[in-house]
């Protein structure tokens, strides 16, 4: 039997990406998951069948995780359908079209920070609840998606983007500390250039190719080199690591 049988994990902003990839690696590593999604049920529906059709046990949860009523239901549904959380990625995120910050709106920075920090946050206090040896629970693991960005800064690209990701490095070292008597680990991976669909949404479909020159190991990461790195540090293997930024970025 798998060591993590019996372990629920949401993954947010599961439906595709680095996302998708780790609710599909942890299934098959023995949890059972909640993939969470905004919009595209369509996508989430396709994750949830692959896991099935491995035999693994899956489930999608909606909700846009900016929005708390939201959030809060969909924590409640895994409750219900899963059990209590022991494990949650934090990795629904957003970019915007390329532009300098002198360029940039107020509406742009808010929707930004809503869905990459605030978002996250309110999941990690909806998960700490569930998971913290202080409310009952068992213990458990959080995984923040951060970004090289929050290191690079993202200069002429999105400087607001890579900001809200060094609110998520500098989040997930207070709350690792906070919790840690608690039963709770919380680090965070940094990815660099990963091909995924969200270059595209930032209207530059080809920026890993663009940029493959300036990482050492001069190619992109797959959604499934920074899965590996996420469910390591949900898993026992990880038992003393906590308040870590593991850079996944092949140098860069």
């Amino acid at each position: 039997m798998d060591k993590m049988q019996g372990h629920v994990l949401l993954v947010t902003g599961g439906s595709r990406g680095i996302g998708a990839a780790t609710a599909r690696l942890a299934a098959q590593r023995g949890w059972a998951v909640a993939v969470n999604y905004t919009a595209n049920s369509l996508a989430a529906d396709e994750v949830v069948r692959a896991i099935r059709a491995e035999g693994g046990n899956a489930i999608t949860v909606q909700a846009d995780v900016a929005d708390e009523a939201q959030v809060l239901r969909m924590f409640d549904k895994v409750d219900a359908k899963l059990g209590r959380l022991t494990g949650l990625v934090n990795n629904a995120g957003v970019v915007d079209v390329s532009a300098r910050v002198d360029e940039m709106s107020v509406a742009r920075w808010r929707r930004m920070f809503d869905i990459n920090v605030i978002g996250s946050m309110l999941c990690a206090r909806e998960a700490v609840r569930r998971m913290s040896t202080r409310h009952g629970g068992e213990g458990g693991a959080i995984v923040n998606l951060s970004s090289a960005a929050s290191r690079l800064g993202s200069a002429g690209q999105y400087v607001d983007y890579a900001a809200a990701k060094g609110a998520i490095d500098t989040f997930t070292l207070g709350l690792a500390r906070e919790v840690a008597a608690e039963g709770i680990r919380v680090n965070a991976v940094r990815p660099g250039l990963i091909e995924t669909g969200i270059h595209a949404s930032g209207g530059l479909p080809h920026r890993v190719n663009d940029l493959k020159h300036q990482v050492p190991m001069q190619r992109g990461g797959t959604a499934e080199e920074v899965a590996e790195a996420i469910l390591w540090l949900l898993s026992p293997a990880a038992s003393y690591t906590t308040m870590s930024l593991l850079d996944v970025s092949g140098g860069r």
